[in-house]
């Protein structure tokens, strides 16, 4: 079971590309680790090891960078349980009929 959930907002500064299709290159990064993840208006959030989490984290900024933003800022959010935690737990009675 995953022990983590982490929820991150990557926003590029600096360089002439569209802001969005910088951040769309720091979400493409996690779509293709693989792991669970939620696209939402803000952040991003994956479900997983806590280690591997992080590393997609790194990932993700340096692609930001390698599209062309100069420097990005990231807001990290983790929620940590050794026994195990899931975005389900979090939002499930929201998403409910």
């Amino acid at each position: 079971m995953a022990n983590a959930n982490v929820s991150l907002q990557i926003i590029p500064r600096g360089g002439d590309k569209d802001i969005y299709d910088l951040v769309d290159q720091g979400i493409s990064v996690i779509r293709d680790s693989g792991v669970p993840y939620i696209v939402g208006p803000m952040e991003t959030t994956m479900e997983g090891d806590y280690d591997e989490l992080m590393e997609i984290v790194k990932k993700a900024q340096e692609a930001v960078v390698a599209a062309g933003s100069e420097r990005v800022l990231t807001v990290i959010k983790v929620d940590y349980r050794p026994s195990g935690v899931t975005m389900e737990e979090k939002i499930k009675k929201y998403r409910q009929g």
